[in-house]
């Protein structure tokens, strides 16, 4: 069980996450700049956007102009490469939810009187306010290799550095057999019963035997990807002394980085020698483009000038480092996402096609609802519960509950 804490960087000074209308955080604003963000929520509440277009207008219903000008439009843009204005609504939908000024108030105020307790069992608590969750011991790779050793003890096959190549789909809209690629070259074809995905989804309308209709073609073609890097630091010591966030919401618009972890407060078992920190410096950017194209060595040099820079270490505390790059880290809500529905309505025709997770379905879904969807995929394959239209459902209203 871990204790969750994360924060804002910004102005040089560190503001909690979500906001709370501390002393503190009116010192570091200005009661000037405080007032006008509670005139501006006020404004807000009374008279609301009435139709939300784009995540602008999200930001704006649940923070007010001045708050969302603040703490959310430039952070929210670092990480997606394009306006607010151009992004899909249903991105806060998917993301924030129901979280408000009013929401994290009322959460401050239970969590400053209140009983303290450790207690995971937080399941009435917005995502952004929940303080405890468990984590495993060495990361959430952990996991994964646990289930693997699960799925061969009960004689399953999992075939690693195997690319998909080629997905055969017969005229009645079913999946008989695929063809892939093997570390050496080989091509090897399997018959399928099931197809569950999490590939990317143009990958997957690409590969099929039978072309998608053009519509669909179209649109998948052009899906949007946000891609990731991660440098992992390794530090002598911050400037600041040890810090005891999980991440770090950089909202400095002098610096490339959207956000910090710090991987000792994930679990202590991630980190040889205590005394040392490792700091995951988090860079959001398009394939091709002038961050992606940098060789390691001199991404390497870039986060740490970065670090210096926010005054949060002085060159000669970094150690080590190491750089790792993850293409099609966030599927995209804008471009030509609006219309995403052809696609989705042609993949749920493919009677035996079970797209799942984050890629597969091209839903910027947090870990625990990608692995609903897997879950919610499996109790229909095997006991034919629900239909093919509720996994796609999972998590796209704003209201919507795991209970559900």
């Amino acid at each position: 069980v871990r204790k969750r804490k994360s924060r804002i960087y910004f102005k040089r000074s560190f503001f909690d996450y979500p906001i709370t209308l501390s002393l503190d955080t009116i010192k570091k604003l200005g009661l000037f700049h405080t007032m006008k963000i509670g005139i501006s929520y006020v404004w807000i509440s009374l008279f609301p956007i009435k139709k939300e277009e784009n995540l602008e207008q999200f930001f704006i219903n649940r923070f007010g102009k001045v708050l969302y000008k603040t703490f959310f439009k430039s952070y929210t843009e670092k990480v997606w490469g394009v306006k607010c204005t151009d992004i899909s609504a249903d991105w806060g939908a998917q993301r924030i939810k129901g979280l408000s000024i009013t929401k994290s108030i009322v959460h401050f105020i239970k969590k400053t009187f209140g009983k303290s307790k450790q207690d995971i069992s937080q399941k009435g608590t917005e995502t952004s306010l929940i303080e405890y969750f468990l984590y495993p011991k060495f990361g959430p790779g952990q996991m994964w290799e646990v289930v693997g050793r699960k799925i061969q003890a009960q004689g399953g096959k999992i075939l690693m550095q195997s690319e998909v190549v080629h997905i055969h789909n017969n005229p009645e809209n079913q999946i008989e057999h695929i063809k892939y690629k093997t570390s050496e070259g080989k091509l090897v074809e399997i018959s399928v019963d099931y197809l569950i995905s999490t590939m990317p989804i143009k990958d997957l309308i690409s590969d099929l035997q039978i072309p998608a209709p053009e519509t669909v073609e179209a649109v998948s073609a052009e899906l949007m990807y946000r891609d990731f890097i991660t440098v992992g630091v390794l530090l002598k010591k911050l400037k600041t002394g040890p810090l005891d966030d999980n991440w770090i919401y950089v909202q400095e618009p002098d610096v490339k980085v959207g956000r910090l972890q710090i991987f000792n407060n994930w679990s202590p078992f991630l980190v040889k020698d205590p005394s040392k920190t490792w700091i995951g410096m988090e860079y959001f950017c398009f394939e091709g483009d002038e961050i992606w194209e940098m060789t390691e060595e001199q991404m390497k040099h870039f986060a740490i000038d970065e670090l210096v820079k926010m005054n949060l270490i002085d060159p000669e505390d970094a150690l080590d480092s190491v750089v790792i790059k993850m293409p099609k880290t966030y599927p995209a809500y804008f471009g030509v996402y609006e219309q995403f529905d052809t696609v989705e309505s042609y993949l749920k025709e493919i009677k035996n096609l079970y797209p799942v997770g984050r890629n597969g379905m091209h839903k910027y879904n947090n870990q625990d609802h990608s692995m609903l969807t897997a879950m919610a995929a499996v109790e229909h394959i095997t006991t034919g519960k629900g239909s093919k239209a509720d996994i796609w459902d999972i998590n796209t209203e704003q209201e919507y509950h795991e209970e559900k």
